[in-house]
């Protein structure tokens, strides 16, 4: 059987294609290319250029391949540009995802394990790490076109013979520690790969966005989890379902947090040398601190994490942001 990978050729999705080819599945991508890279898929992977809400496209990929799961992936991933185009978030996560489970259960495709978010939970309510059954309540159309694409899931299973597994990620970070993929656009938003590129001088300088927060040291507060322990619980998840496992949303996070300023300090200490940081103002939809208690996906998924360590998460960053620079040295 085959495993459907949607947005395979973005960041966490690239990781999945490795994982799952190294764990011995048949894995088939599809990703229309927006913001993800070819070069980036792995090359014994079947590709299919295209949109996830191409039902003729899916019909033709499930006829060409015994596809028995989807991963899905592929979407629009920032927080202050869901705020500023939030009809765009909700139809790229939202209404296309609709498309994508329709497909599914069309298809009879009995598993769907979903990329969801920390995002779905807005500030929470309590200090101490997120668990799953506290509300729902996003701040961002991000997190909420996510939120609602977990309510369909759960609908949908509900009605038809589709297991789901949606998994909330916290901040993800890192690269394979192979050094096959890694966080590849420019136009990357996260924390850890914008300070590594600035300590490498491919940016004259980064900026930290809001220092006025209820925090330690006034800086928002994020669960860092390297992202080959986050496809590690996706390849879990797959195999719980496989063998019977229910439905089932899940936080995928260390159960710890580092403030932007400690990330920035360690990027110092791992590279070796200062950089430059400007102070701006708070960008909309970001909460002050968001922490997992991953308790239930180490439970359920016998999921144990394996890389839980800041400076060896900003090491492979470095080294992979290296690699884009002698790659487009060369190009």
């Amino acid at each position: 059987m085959a495993v459907l990978v949607t947005g395979g050729g973005g960041y966490i999705g690239s990781h999945m294609v490795w994982a799952l080819l190294d764990a011995g599945e048949d894995v088939v991508v599809i990703d229309r290319l927006s913001t993800g890279f070819r070069w980036a898929i792995a090359p014994e992977a079947r590709f299919y250029e295209g949109d996830i809400a191409d039902a003729d496209l899916l019909r033709r990929i499930v006829s060409e391949n015994k596809v028995d799961a989807i991963i899905h992936f592929a979407g629009s991933i920032v927080v202050p540009e869901s705020v500023s185009d939030p009809l765009g978030y909700y139809e790229n996560n939202t209404v296309k995802s609709r498309s994508l489970i329709a497909s599914a259960v069309e298809a009879g495709i009995p598993h769907f394990v979903f990329s969801s978010t920390a995002a779905v939970y807005g500030t929470p309510s309590v200090l101490e790490p997120v668990t799953e059954d506290l509300p729902l309540r996003p701040e961002s159309p991000y997190g909420s076109s996510k939120l609602m694409t977990e309510i369909m899931l759960k609908d949908t299973a509900a009605a038809h013979d589709l297991t789901y597994t949606a998994l909330r990620y916290f901040n993800v970070a890192g690269a394979d520690p192979k050094g096959r993929s890694g966080q590849s656009s420019a136009l990357a938003t996260h924390l850890i790969k914008v300070a590594c590129g600035t300590a490498l001088g491919k940016r004259a300088s980064m900026s930290v966005f809001g220092t006025d927060y209820q925090t330690p040291d006034g800086t928002c507060v994020r669960d860092y989890i390297h992202v080959w322990d986050l496809v590690q619980a996706h390849l879990k998840a797959l195999q719980r379902m496989r063998a019977g496992g229910g439905s089932l949303a899940a936080n995928c996070g260390y159960g710890h947090g580092y403030s932007v300023l400690e990330v920035l300090d360690a990027v110092r200490k791992v590279h070796g040398s200062d950089f430059p940081v400007t102070f701006a103002e708070r960008r909309p939809g970001d909460p002050a601190m968001i922490v997992a208690n991953p308790a239930l996906a180490m439970k359920e998924l016998a999921w144990t994490p394996e890389l839980d360590d800041l400076e060896g998460i900003i090491a492979s960053a470095l080294d992979w942001e290296r690699h884009l620079m002698r790659k487009n040295s060369a190009s």
